[in-house]
């Protein structure tokens, strides 16, 4: 699978992403998780903050679907594909600097639209993350579905 890079700037934008595994009993279950890194090679990067649901999804079966949607645009896309888990001190050091940039990022653009709403913000939930990833995901994309709906037919 290689990215076009229509996908590639797409993803890079989203905030957070949809990655939803399968449990035990063979249930689908969704968390949202931030990426932290994408490849051209169709390799995506997500930090997880916790050994919880996901991981032991993931340690029992590897097939995970990422989704991501603009609402705005009224685009998405739902990548399809198998994931590795990558052990804390194993995680490249520019993947783990790309996450704090962005937990930065996020507080930041929730500030700023706070003081643009007008609207007060009591807390910033980002800087209650545990301040170190517990993990990385690893996902080898092996398949895109655009979620795009077609254009409607004219009157």
């Amino acid at each position: 699978m290689v990215f076009s890079e229509k996908i590639i700037r797409f993803l890079t934008k989203q905030g957070v992403v949809i990655v939803s595994t399968i449990d035990a009993r063979g249930n689908i279950h969704s968390s949202a998780k931030g990426i932290v890194g994408i490849e051209k090679n169709g390799t995506v990067f997500i930090m997880d903050m916790y050994f919880h649901q996901t991981y032991k999804n993931l340690k029992a079966d590897p097939r995970v679907t990422i989704t991501v949607i603009d609402e705005h645009d009224f685009t998405g896309y739902a990548l399809q594909g198998q994931a590795k888990i990558v052990a804390r001190e194993e995680i490249a050091a520019h993947l783990v600097k790309s996450w704090e940039e962005r937990i930065v990022e996020r507080i930041t653009n929730r500030l700023l639209k706070s003081v643009h709403s007008g609207r007060k913000t009591k807390q910033h939930f980002e800087a209650h993350l545990p301040h170190q990833p517990k993990y990385l995901i690893e996902i080898h994309v092996e398949d895109v579905i655009d979620l795009t709906p077609p254009a409607l037919p004219l009157e």
